[in-house]
């Protein structure tokens, strides 16, 4: 009987430890936690600022533009010039900020999130694109109606594509809440950022070279990519939409010893 006791004493205390341990796990991991971390926040408001007052500037300086300003032709003209002998590889660059590369790529980072049960991220990244995408192409390029060879040009809608799924991978990999620890999930995310930077920069150059945007027009569609990401995020992290998100969390979480 006293080693029945025992026995079972030693059960319970493995038990009670796995129970503590997923409950540790849980916290760590948990899907509703916020996307930002609370010292991040602030920097997300000035970096919405500072992408309002960019838009806002240049669309006011080159409304109704049907030519380029001095600025944008000391910047335009080399890369032009350069891509001259080189469209093919202009449009391969603009590529990933054109529809069916950046639903891929929103996809490819929806199911990580949701692998993850990171469900917030998951919406981040549905709708970083379409949002950003509706405030260019329907809001500004009517409101501004810049042209450059008779198309609307302000602002680029390939750049703000590009741009917003690189800052929702800066919001998910650079600006976590709990800091990534791991040697090599460290490595990971410092090349998956990169490589989302040289996509940002080589759109805005391929668009530049086909001379389908102006530099400005580039920069105004990175702006509002980022701006965009950054109001969707403090939006996400408010405790309201935390608390729906931690609802969703517990009644997709399997059933204890299922």
């Amino acid at each position: 009987m006293v080693e029945r006791a025992r026995w079972l004493a030693g059960r319970h205390s493995l038990a009670a430890a796995h129970r503590r341990s997923l409950a540790a796990a849980d916290r760590r991991e948990r899907p509703d936690r916020p996307l930002l971390a609370s010292a991040a926040r602030p920097w997300a408001l000035g970096l919405l600022a500072c992408c309002a007052v960019v838009v806002a500037v240049l669309g006011a300086l080159f409304a109704h533009q049907t030519t380029a300003d001095g600025f944008d032709r000391a910047v335009d003209t080399p890369i032009i010039s350069w891509f001259a002998g080189h469209q093919d590889l202009a449009l391969r660059l603009t590529k990933p900020g054109s529809l069916v590369p950046a639903a891929v790529l929103t996809a490819a980072i929806v199911i990580a999130c949701v692998v993850t049960r990171r469900f917030n991220g998951a919406v981040l990244a549905l709708a970083a694109v379409p949002v950003a995408e509706v405030i260019s192409e329907s809001l500004l390029k009517p409101l501004i109606h810049r042209t450059y060879l008779g198309s609307v040009a302000y602002p680029s809608g390939h750049t703000t594509a590009i741009a917003a799924l690189a800052a929702t991978l800066f919001v998910l990999l650079a600006v976590p809440p709990r800091p990534i620890r791991t040697g090599v999930l460290r490595w990971l995310r410092l090349l998956v950022l990169a490589a989302a930077c040289l996509l940002c920069v080589g759109v805005g150059i391929g668009l530049i070279g086909l001379k389908w945007h102006y530099f400005t027009d580039v920069v105004a569609g990175a702006a509002v990519g980022i701006g965009t990401v950054c109001v969707l995020s403090l939006i996400l992290d408010l405790p309201t939409v935390r608390r729906v998100f931690a609802r969703i969390s517990r009644r997709l979480r399997p059933p204890e010893g299922g």
